[in-house]
């Protein structure tokens, strides 16, 4: 780890690889607000194929709006997005979700989205099943806010190149890129989504293919 001025050109040259390598990622899948934030409660512990059969599902039903999610019994809902898999615990996390807005928000989205970061952060992750990814993909992906998402990928990335010690947690992990980084939205939703990219072509869990990774060497001065 070297200064806060190396770090930050680290980081920036991290980016300027991935984004010559993949070009613009157009993150995150959705069609409304609504739509990004069902899709980042479905995307646990599974792939996005499922979780667009499961968004299908509910768009084929109409039932894709905030009333309907709300007033649905949590055992329907679970019908519907049973492609993306643990749908009986999504369907639940999902009406937690719809409360708290209802609660706390007079059932409106846009009132979460127009508080405060740190005050719309805090609520959503007051919603059981809601931990700091999810959270922190609602708010960058659908808020527009810029809260950095911090995933496996970006762990697995950025700790193989040494640019950030093994055991980094979450939020001490957030804050190297929010420290590295102007503070940008399209920067962090872009950013984000090629690090995923790279994730998933080179920097696998397992046989990682390194030796044509377009971050081969990239900590080197």
């Amino acid at each position: 780890m070297g200064t806060g001025e190396e770090n930050s050109n680290l980081f920036l040259r991290v980016f300027d690889r991935l984004s010559a390598h993949y070009g613009p990622q157009n993150w995150w899948p959705g069609e409304s607000n609504l739509e990004i934030m069902v899709g980042a409660v479905l995307t646990q512990n599974t792939n996005w194929i499922n979780v667009e059969k499961a968004i299908a599902n509910l768009k084929k039903g109409d039932q894709l709006s905030f009333s309907c999610l709300q007033s649905m019994p949590v055992k329907e809902l679970a019908e519907y997005i049973r492609p993306a898999g643990y749908y009986n615990i999504k369907a639940q996390r999902l009406k937690n979700l719809f409360q708290m807005i209802a609660d706390k928000y007079e059932g409106e989205i846009s009132f979460l989205f127009e508080d405060s970061l740190d005050g719309s952060r805090e609520n959503l992750l007051r919603v059981k099943g809601v931990g700091p990814e999810t959270a922190d993909a609602i708010l960058l992906y659908a808020a527009k806010k810029p809260a950095f998402v911090i995933d496996t990928y970006t762990h697995r990335v950025f700790s193989r190149h040494q640019l950030v010690e093994e055991d980094t947690d979450y939020y001490s992990l957030q804050q190297e890129f929010l420290d590295s980084l102007p503070e940008d939205v399209s920067l962090f939703n872009e950013f984000h989504a090629l690090i995923v990219a790279v994730a998933k072509e080179f920097c696998k869990k397992k046989k990682p293919r390194c030796s044509n990774c377009p971050l081969q060497r990239v900590e080197e001065k």
